[in-house]
């Protein structure tokens, strides 16, 4: 379960307002990549907060409104599928969580970034392989930036409703394939990711 530890270090180094930050949406074949920074009062505790992808829906969208009732502050932020195929994904990622590490009011002074590699940010911070099972506030990251997508994908749904997205996300599952051998790619495909399709 994630606790405060990694949060806790960096204030005793001096820090005085340190963010978790996650991404979401880095696999699938359409729609943006889209990355949260949140910073959380210390020792605040949300009952059932863990890793996104541990969680059912419901209940990720049950904390979501607690994290963002609670939080000191917290932004999401994104990269577009066009942007994702001008960079790459994981430029685009750096990209999505630099936009929310500076979209934060009040700021953040250290981050905190699921993963093993860092974006280039304005501040120090560290990155933690597995920290959306491990900090606090990277597993409230994890929480935002995958309901946010979610939310997200369900609307593109209705904009383009022969893919299906609301029931696939995006993600290359195999209705998804079907229905891209069916009606070809869409405006919100990610081009880079479809290469053999193309």
């Amino acid at each position: 379960m994630p606790d405060y530890s990694y949060e806790l270090n960096a204030l005793q180094n001096g820090f005085t307002a340190v963010c978790g930050v996650d991404e979401a949406g880095r696999g699938p074949l359409a729609g943006p990549v889209y990355a949260a920074a949140v910073i959380l009062p210390q020792g605040l505790v949300i009952e059932g907060l863990d890793d996104s992808k541990k969680l059912s829906e419901k209940k990720r969208e049950l904390l979501y409104d607690e994290i963002t009732k609670n939080a000191v502050a917290w932004s999401v932020a994104y990269a577009t599928e066009k942007e994702i195929d001008e960079y790459n994904i994981l430029q685009a990622t750096f990209l999505a969580m630099k936009r929310a590490v500076e979209s934060l009011e009040p700021g953040a002074d250290y981050a905190l970034i699921d993963g093993n590699r860092m974006p280039l940010l304005d501040i120090p911070g560290e990155t933690v392989i597995k920290g959306d099972s491990l900090s606090m506030s990277i597993a409230a990251a994890s929480i935002l930036a995958k309901v946010t997508r979610d939310r997200l994908m369900v609307d593109i749904d209705k904009m383009y409703p022969q893919y299906q997205f609301s029931k696939h996300k995006g993600y290359g599952t195999k209705l998804h394939y079907e229905m891209l051998a069916e009606h070809g790619i869409s405006p919100v495909h990610r081009r880079s990711f479809l290469k053999k399709i193309l």
